[in-house]
């Protein structure tokens, strides 16, 4: 996202990177063109210089911390866009205090795996003021993003609402794959014959990740694309917002006990598709193919 920013978003100064592991805003510098950055060495001072500020945190207790410090000094007038699944209740706080410090915040969460943020082709989900949502498409489509999502004038929570629901879409999709896959296996029709048929009738997600499957990413990676610890953190997210709402996600139940599988196995080195490796080890194989 940062590197598309920088070579697409024309911006007037050098984007201000801050990361609470300095190595890891020194090491995306170092990446990135030169002069087109700067890296900060505290948050403080990152949104003392910034107009527009980007976040992008792993869950609701990480956003909640970051906000609080940002905003301990003057930010009217600033722009806070953050881009972190996290409850939609913990948005909507979020918004009231940046708001009670004269700041706007727009919601963008996004669509999209890895490969897809470096290539620009993410989908933003953007909610808040509509002037405040105008000033951040501009970053978004075209230049972060293939497509946006426009919530503009609804509750900043809203985006992450639909985001929370959304990425439920992808935990049902491994755990259908991981089944289908374990017993085209098992009854003999085997995964060859499987892929064939998903990359026939499910051309892209789908095909990519049966492919993960059929070829060991799901454990084979250093680094998980979708972490096991942040997929249940999304699934504890949607169940939670089915209880209140009187509805059930048993798909959802199904694929998070999976994905505890997963992290009993793997630990944080977890990837969302290792729930290949559990539904195996359900029907009497070994986690690894």
């Amino acid at each position: 996202m940062c590197k598309n920013l920088v070579e697409k978003g024309n911006l007037d100064k050098p984007l201000i990177i801050f990361n609470r592991t300095q190595k890891r805003a020194s090491d995306l510098n170092e990446q990135l063109p030169s002069g087109k950055c700067t890296v900060s060495p505290s948050l403080e001072e990152a949104v003392v210089k910034a107009d527009i500020i980007f976040t992008c945190l792993g869950d609701d207790a990480a956003i909640t911390d970051t906000v609080s410090t940002a905003i301990k000094g003057s930010v009217a007038g600033k722009l806070f866009v953050d881009c972190s699944t996290v409850h939609p209740d913990t948005t909507n706080m979020l918004a009231k205090s940046i708001q009670a410090q004269g700041a706007e915040l727009v919601a963008c969460p996004v669509f999209g795996a890895p490969a897809m943020a470096e290539s620009g082709q993410l989908v933003c989900v953007l909610a808040g003021p509509a002037s405040a949502v105008e000033k951040v498409k501009p970053y978004c489509k075209g230049v972060m993003a293939r497509a946006n999502i426009d919530f503009s004038d609804q509750p900043q929570g809203k985006a992450t609402h639909l985001k929370i629901i959304g990425n439920t879409f992808i935990l049902n999709m491994v755990e259908t794959l991981a089944e289908g896959h374990t017993l085209a296996e098992k009854s003999g029709l085997g995964n060859d014959n499987m892929h064939q048929f998903i990359e026939t009738m499910f051309p892209g997600p789908y095909t990519a990740y049966s492919g993960r499957l059929m070829g060991g990413d799901y454990y084979k990676r250093d680094e998980p694309l979708f972490g096991v610890d942040l997929a249940r953190k999304d699934a504890k997210h949607a169940l939670s917002l089915a209880s209140a709402a009187g509805a059930k996600m048993k798909n959802v139940e199904v694929a998070d006990a999976h994905l505890g599988a997963v992290q009993e196995h793997m630990g944080s080195k977890g990837d969302i598709a290792g729930i290949y490796g559990a539904v195996r080890q359900e029907a009497g194989l070994k986690f690894e193919n």
